[in-house]
C-alpha cells in the first residue's frame, strides 16, 4: 500500500511539471518541462549522494577509527542481506545520521560525531538499522526523483513569473484571459503543491524505515531511545547542512534558517514516530 501512495505521489508530481510547462508554454512548454524533469532525475540518480556528502562535510571513516560503528554495521548488513556500504563520518557535534546513494550496491551512510559519543550501543544499531532500511528499501532513490522533480517545478514557476512580467510566455494562440488565469494560479499553487506532495513521500518513508529497522534489529527499544535523545539535542545544537542534505537526515536538524512549523518540515513529529515503534512492542 505504502509503495503504491508513493508511486501516485511520484505521478501526481511529473503531470504538475507538466501541466505548469503547458501552463506557460503550451504543447512546447509541456516537452520542454519533461525534458528538464529528465535530465534533473539523470543527475538525481547519478551524483545525489556525491552532492548530498560533499554538503554536509562528510569524510571516509576507517575501520581503525570506528570500530563500534563498523561492528554494529558487519552485524546489521549481514542480517539485512545488502553490500556493505561506505561510512562517513560528519565532523559537527549535533547527533545525526543519514543515508544516500542509488541503490544498495553504490550506498553511504554518514554519522555525525556527536552520535557517535552520544549512543550507547543498542542506541546506534537501531540508527543504522534505520539508515539501511532507507537502502534497502530504495528510499534514497525515491527521495532524490521527489525532489528533483519539484526543484523543477519551482524552477519553472519562477522563469513563468519572468515571463508573465515581460510579456513572453503563455502562448500567441492562447485566450488571454483563460491562459493568463490558469498560468497566474499554477504560478502561486504549483510550488506549494510540490511541497506538499515531496512532504507526503518524505513522511511516510521515515515511518517504513522507523518499522523496518525495529525488525531488523528485532525489537524497537533501542531505536526508541536515540529518537527521544536525537530530539533533545537537535533542539539545542544547531547543523550547517542545507535543506536538500537535512531532509535525508533521521531527524530533522535544527538550522539557522529554520523557521516554518512542523507542518512544512520533511520529518513526521517525533512523538509520532516514537509512538508507533511503542505500538510494536505491543504487537509483536
Amino acid at each position: 500500500m505504502k509503495t503504491i501512495k508513493t508511486t501516485l505521489l511520484l505521478t501526481a508530481l511529473t503531470l504538475l511539471l507538466l501541466g505548469i510547462g503547458e501552463a506557460f508554454g503550451g504543447p512546447r512548454g509541456m516537452t520542454m518541462a519533461l525534458v528538464i524533469a529528465i535530465l534533473m532525475n539523470g543527475v538525481a540518480y547519478f551524483f545525489s549522494d556525491k552532492i548530498a556528502l560533499a554538503s554536509s562535510g562528510a569524510v571516509p571513516i576507517s575501520r581503525e577509527k570506528a570500530p563500534r560503528l563498523y561492528a554494529v554495521m558487519d552485524r546489521l548488513v549481514g542480517k539485512a542481506n545488502i553490500p556493505m556500504p561506505k561510512l562517513y563520518l560528519i565532523p559537527q557535534p549535533a547527533p545525526n545520521a543519514f543515508a544516500t546513494g542509488r541503490n544498495p550496491s553504490h550506498a553511504s551512510v554518514a554519522v555525525t560525531e556527536g552520535l557517535l559519543e552520544l549512543m550507547d550501543d543498542e542506541e546506534l544499531e537501531g540508527v543504522i538499522a534505520h539508515e539501511l532500511s532507507h537502502v534497502r528499501n530504495y528510499d534514497i532513490l525515491t527521495s532524490s526523483i521527489a525532489a528533483t522533480i519539484a526543484g523543477a517545478i519551482t524552477w519553472i514557476a519562477q522563469m513563468g513569473r519572468w515571463g508573465m512580467i515581460f510579456g513572453g510566455m503563455g502562448g500567441r494562440g492562447r485566450d488571454r484571459e483563460g491562459g493568463g488565469l490558469v498560468a497566474i494560479l499554477m504560478l502561486i499553487l504549483a510550488p506549494f503543491a510540490a511541497l506538499l506532495l515531496q512532504l507526503g513521500i518524505s513522511r511516510q518513508r521515515e515511518y517504513q524505515a522507523d518499522a523496518s529497522g525495529a525488525r531488523l534489529v528485532g525489537h524497537p527499544y533501542g531505536l526508541i531511545r536515540a529518537l527521544e535523545k536525537l530530539g533533545a539535542y537537535n533542539k539545542k545544537i544547531p547543523m550547517d547542512v542545507p535543506p536538500s542534505t537535512s531532509a535525508l537526515m533521521i531527524v530533522a536538524p535544527l538550522t539557522a534558517g529554520q523557521i516554518f512549523s512542523s507542518l512544512f518540515s520533511t520529518h513526521p513529529p517525533l512523538a509520532d514516530r516514537i509512538a508507533q515503534l511503542r505500538q510494536m512492542t505491543v504487537t509483536r
